[in-house]
């Protein structure tokens, strides 16, 4: 029988949380409840649904509350880089935040770890493969795909092509990222070591991605940023070709351990353990 985290919590408990609205979805309380129990840590992860409007006044709120930080989800990404006091040149090429950290001053401080949790989870389930192996090929412009891309070209992708249904957003993307980033209208998979989907597409509600991974060298990877459910079309297609398939899920719990490490002092790690107890009512297929 599956058992709930609950942790004990004292009038010293450290408390972070994730911001977003809605976030009643989110998985993060679940996936951070089970390292606070883990670990015996006095803490607590919460879900902070905030409205838009009132995202600036409830950060700062939390940092005079006490809080260690939170995560930021959608729709918050954007807001929280340009309130925060403090980024680092990795949320500086993401153009977003995703993890806040406030300090005894009450200053915040923000970072981007979503291509952090991407690059991790291919390590995971692609062992061997290195961002220098080859072009990749990213679908989509949004700001998860913003993360990840500056993460492969700082990890040392030789060419990235960005695809995506509105040209000029991803566009202004290749603008901003600098470097070896071109814009495709289709996309060119001959030459890839690295196939990303960072659309909606394959997701339970949506469309199947609609795509003929033929051409693939037979090396390639393929991603996918969606996790429901955890075996996306696309996926299921790679594998039928016996090429290499990693789910969403991984840059998720990944994304996840530099936040846990700052607010609670322990770091964590992503196990099969933690996989199964996140992953518990995601549709498999």
């Amino acid at each position: 029988m599956e058992t709930s985290p609950s942790p004990t919590l004292s009038g010293k408990a450290r408390k972070a949380g994730v911001l977003g609205w809605p976030v009643a979805h989110s998985r993060s309380p679940r996936l951070h409840g089970w390292w606070l129990a883990r670990h015996g840590i006095d803490g607590a992860y919460l879900p902070l649904p905030v409205r838009p409007e009132r995202f600036a006044t409830a950060v700062r709120a939390l940092a005079d509350l006490g809080f260690a930080g939170a995560n930021v989800t959608i729709p918050h990404k954007e807001a929280a880089y340009a309130l925060c006091d403090v980024v680092d040149q990795v949320a500086k090429r993401a153009g977003s935040v995703n993890t806040l950290v406030f300090d005894a001053d009450g200053r915040i401080h923000g970072t981007s770890t979503d291509g952090y949790g991407f690059l991790e989870s291919i390590r995971e389930q692609a062992p061997g493969w290195a961002a220098a192996d080859g072009p990749a090929v990213i679908l989509g412009a949004g700001g998860a795909v913003r993360a990840v891309a500056a993460a492969l070209l700082d990890a040392g992708c030789p060419r990235l092509i960005l695809v995506n249904r509105t040209p000029a957003r991803a566009e202004a993307l290749a603008r901003d990222l600098g470097g070896p980033v071109e814009v495709a209208t289709a996309a060119p998979l001959e030459a890839a070591s690295l196939l990303v989907n960072g659309t909606s597409l394959g997701m339970v509600g949506e469309p199947p991605l609609e795509i003929d991974l033929a051409p693939l060298p037979a090396t390639a990877v393929v991603a996918d940023m969606v996790y429901v459910p955890l075996e996306t079309p696309l996926l299921a297609a790679a594998r039928a070709r016996g090429l290499r398939g990693v789910d969403g899920l991984g840059m998720l719990l990944h994304q996840a351990r530099p936040g846990f490490r700052e607010w609670f002092g322990v770091e964590p790690k992503v196990d099969q353990a933690l996989r199964d107890y996140v992953a518990h009512d995601i549709p498999r297929r």
